[in-house]
């Protein structure tokens, strides 16, 4: 009744602002969007090579975990990485296994980390979606660069951001769920930790005892917990996979999990979200999930 599919739609091309906005914005719809990225050097000149020579001396920030979730919930608290600050070199000689480590290694800093630490990479990409800009009548807040192994993984979660995912090689693997699923995926409050290394090189989970509680997800959608969580048997999932030179247009609210090929590298655009009606209509549910529990 709300227009869900069963599969996110594809567009052969990328469409105007206004059809954009009237057709996916507006009715808060996910899509693949094909040759829209299609023009970016990126997509040629992004190898290991490549990347060595012009970004491969710079120190820049790498989060590590020893099973692959970052900003997870484990053993009863949401876990952050260990931002480990190394030579990129140093981290793609771990990717492409020539060194070995029994950790996890994922460039995943989204505070507009492309801007930030790989301006020597913007001009290979765009520093906005031109449609999508002039559709929202915004700049992006913040372009992130993605690079990691296949076993790092995102945990499910939302944001509150229009996003414009791009894939320059590899795959990346989402499970969606829209935001009317609300009512069937569990949140609760968890202690906020952090994983440090200690002089043998294993991790030890550190408490933020200063910080509030968090509010998570601690459900794996891959390999749901039903008998803890039976409400979940009710939502819908999607699930796509997004293929090198492909943009997934995932709209704000959507929950999402995300796995992808190992070495996959991307680029993605947030535009912050209009707090509207349908950001209203999500506040209702959400209240309205919550008292339910309560009762």
């Amino acid at each position: 009744e709300l227009g869900w599919t069963e599969s996110v739609p594809y567009l052969d091309r990328p469409p105007s602002p206004l059809e954009f906005y009237r057709e996916w914005v507006s009715p808060n719809k996910p899509c693949i969007i094909q040759n829209a990225i299609s023009h970016w050097p990126a997509l040629k000149k992004w190898t290991s090579a490549y990347l060595r020579e012009v970004v491969g001396p710079k120190v820049v920030s790498v989060a590590v975990t020893p099973n692959g979730y970052a900003d997870a919930v484990f053993q009863d608290r949401f876990v952050m990485p260990e931002e480990r600050q190394m030579l990129f070199m140093d981290f793609l000689d771990i990717v492409e296994k020539k060194v070995t480590s029994p950790n996890v290694f994922y460039v995943q800093k989204q505070c507009s980390n492309l801007t930030e630490e790989f301006p020597e990479l913007v001009c290979d990409v765009q520093p906005d979606i031109p449609w999508m800009t002039e559709a929202l009548g915004k700049k992006p807040d913040a372009v992130n660069f993605w690079l990691g192994e296949s076993a790092a993984v995102t945990s499910l979660h939302k944001d509150h951001y229009e996003n414009l995912y791009c894939v320059i090689s590899g795959e990346k693997h989402f499970l969606l769920h829209p935001p009317s699923d609300r009512p069937f995926i569990p949140y609760e409050l968890y202690q906020p930790a952090t994983y440090q290394v200690s002089e043998d090189g294993s991790f030890q989970i550190v408490d933020e005892k200063s910080a509030d509680k968090v509010p998570w997800i601690p459900l794996d959608p891959l390999n749901p917990n039903l008998e803890r969580y039976p409400e979940y048997a009710q939502a819908k999932p999607l699930q796509c996979t997004v293929k090198a030179g492909e943009m997934l247009y995932l709209p704000s609210l959507w929950f999402h999990h995300v796995q992808q090929s190992h070495g996959c590298i991307a680029v993605n655009y947030w535009y912050d979200m209009e707090y509207d009606l349908k950001y209203s209509y999500y506040q209702l549910l959400d209240c309205l999930t919550k008292t339910m529990k309560v009762l």
